[in-house]
């Protein structure tokens, strides 16, 4: 099945060709390191979910470009269309010659309504370019207008156009030391519409990634660019084909079903964060081995101790010892040590995936007690490599990770809107509280 990718204001669009950048050169690379029937059949995979053939040399992204200002959109279909590998449609997209001002009404209020019509034709169109359409990865930023305003204002019309298929929002977290003096305000309004639409939200931060690129990918000089072809790292080892059961013979048909049956088991929780190891600059793998075992222990341990990269990880949180009560005071005053999930799912990408053992993820203790432990853990394999990397290994986690959202609901405002925000994320973050 095949995934529509809506991509909205600058950000949006940058992410989403890198994205599709990393999808082709994984598919072009020569290190797949399997057999060539498994490599063929990884091909057809992608080929389907991402791309259609049409009559063009190149495969064609399955994509629509959103936004307000012509620049953006422009460089992104050229460098595609220059690069060889793959190219837009030149008939996907739409902006305008006025962007929105980082004001999120101007996006939802303003140009959503007036362009509704041209952007869901075009939304359209792509759709029904698809043999079987498995739904729609939007890709926005949180702190500016059009990204956060407009991209909120689509995606309550997709599920208004399309109410069984499937929407996953990618959304960007701003930097905390401030983007956009209006980021605040944008993030909250933006996070509680998305809540009302979306069947789950994947959350990157850009403060984490700048950290990923510093210390990890050893960048001295850190541009945008460098910040989204990690994010468009972490989300192709998520999104590229893999095997959902042990043993099985074809690759996922569904990806965006089968992600939201593993990972949102309850509607009021359905954030989602992503973390994959081993990171680092290319020219370093060569010298680099790394074992299942020790990956797999770091894995569990970012997760539990909620570190975001295998650098820097408190290896003192350990689980709560079941049948332990946790005073109540420390799920609402204190800092939230261990990190407790609703589901969690492991991808693992290259050499003898097969042998791993798995077991320290199906702990009880890593869980929320209202649900079955082997319901809230799932795990993907493909002995097929991804990006260069002989082993790597994917987390993608419904858990507490979001508490931080707090701090974002401290202004004294009275306006409707923002209470009714403040109100849904409030729940939200409740909600995760208690697990």
């Amino acid at each position: 099945m095949s995934i529509v990718t809506v991509q909205l204001g600058q950000c949006g669009n940058q992410i989403g060709h890198e994205v599709f950048n990393v999808i082709c050169g994984d598919v072009h690379g020569t290190h797949g390191l399997c057999s060539k029937k498994e490599n063929g059949s990884y091909h057809d995979a992608c080929k389907e979910r991402f791309f259609s053939e049409e009559e063009s040399e190149v495969p064609v992204a399955r994509a629509v470009l959103v936004d307000m200002e012509p620049k953006v959109i422009s460089q992104t279909l050229s460098i595609a269309a220059r690069s060889g590998y793959w190219k837009y449609d030149d008939r996907s997209h739409f902006c305008q010659k006025q962007g929105s001002g980082n004001n999120w009404a101007n996006g939802y209020s303003v140009h959503g309504p007036r362009h509704k019509e041209v952007i869901m034709d075009l939304v359209q169109k792509e759709a029904e370019k698809c043999d079987r359409l498995s739904g729609f990865f939007t890709i926005m930023s949180m702190a500016g207008g059009t990204g956060s305003g407009l991209g909120a204002f689509v995606t309550q019309c997709l599920r208004d156009a399309f109410p069984t298929s499937f929407i996953l929002n990618h959304v960007i977290w701003p930097y905390g030391t401030g983007e956009v003096i209006v980021q605040n305000y944008n993030s909250v309004l933006t996070l509680s519409h998305l809540y009302q639409s979306s069947d789950a939200l994947l959350v990157h931060e850009n403060d984490v990634i700048h950290k990923i690129c510093a210390q990890l990918m050893n960048i001295k000089q850190i541009s945008f660019r460098d910040v989204n072809q990690v994010i468009a790292h972490q989300l192709g080892s998520v999104f590229q084909p893999t095997y959902t059961a042990e043993g099985g013979l074809h690759y996922s048909r569904n990806p965006l079903g089968d992600l939201m049956e593993t990972l949102v088991p309850h509607p009021e929780f359905k954030m989602l964060g992503l973390r994959n190891i081993p990171q680092m600059p290319e020219n370093s793998l060569a010298y680099s081995t790394f074992s299942w075992p020790g990956l797999i222990k770091h894995l569990r341990q970012m997760l539990i101790a909620n570190a975001k990269m295998e650098e820097g990880i408190d290896w003192q949180v350990r689980p709560p010892r079941l049948g332990s009560s946790i005073p109540s005071s420390q799920s609402t005053n204190k800092p939230l040590h261990f990190n407790t999930s609703v589901a969690n799912l492991v991808i693992l990408r290259g050499k003898d995936t097969h042998s791993i053992d798995l077991g320290s993820f199906r702990d009880p203790s890593l869980y929320t007690s209202w649900l079955n432990p082997q319901d809230a853990f799932n795990a993907w394999k493909t002995p097929r490599a991804f990006n260069k990397y002989e082993k790597s290994a994917s987390l993608v986690s419904n858990s507490q990770f979001l508490a931080y959202i707090h701090q974002y609901t401290k202004f004294g405002i009275e306006e409707e809107d923002f209470l009714d925000s403040f109100t849904a994320l409030e729940q939200v973050i409740s909600s995760y509280s208690i697990l």
